[in-house]
């Protein structure tokens, strides 16, 4: 059975837990993780085949549809995300530094998995929520018309969400930005 990763991000801790509790009982998904972000959001991440995930998603979204701030499903995620949601992602300095920053982690998940599927880079970092006013960032690393396209391509997917809030592509940068990032 093939895993999906499903993300949702609602603007209340309380009913954050309590969709927690109610999607975790209304399809046969498994809790990746469940924790308040910033600014008073609550993220939840959940995994399971895609019917499953789909399922506890439309549940979430019918009973807490006035608290939800993003939902984003992904059924054929890329593994370098997987690997960089876990944080064991060994970045690699290498050619030009993309940057998409949005404002939730539901919307970066799915533009970090668009980016990655469009060209040739890597996910040098795949920041969600915490400490970040609950934004999301991913920084993606490779020569620079790759990295170009990778950071349109999930950028416009953002956009299109209303979820966008920059995007750069700098094409060789400093060593001592590398060494600070």
């Amino acid at each position: 059975m093939y895993q999906a990763v499903g993300v949702i991000e609602l603007k209340s801790i309380a009913a954050g837990i309590e969709a927690t509790d109610a999607a975790l009982k209304s399809a046969g998904v498994r809790l990746v993780s469940a924790h308040p972000v910033c600014p008073g959001k609550f993220e939840i991440m959940l995994t399971g085949s895609i019917a499953d995930v789909t399922a506890a998603e439309e549940h979430v979204k019918e009973r807490f549809a006035s608290t939800l701030v993003d939902v984003s499903l992904m059924g054929r995620i890329d593994p370098q995300v997987i690997t960089a949601l876990y944080g064991t992602v060994a970045p690699e300095r290498k050619g030009s530094l993309g940057i998409i920053e949005t404002y939730s982690a539901a919307s970066i998940v799915k533009a970090a998995d668009i980016a990655v599927k469009t060209a040739k880079v890597a996910i040098y970092e795949l920041r969600l929520s915490r400490g970040m006013g609950g934004k999301g960032i991913v920084l993606v690393t490779g020569d620079v018309g790759d990295v170009t396209a990778a950071v349109e391509a999930g950028a416009k997917h953002a956009q299109e969400q209303s979820m966008l809030n920059n995007y750069t592509v700098i094409p060789a940068p400093h060593e001592e930005l590398w060494d600070n990032l």
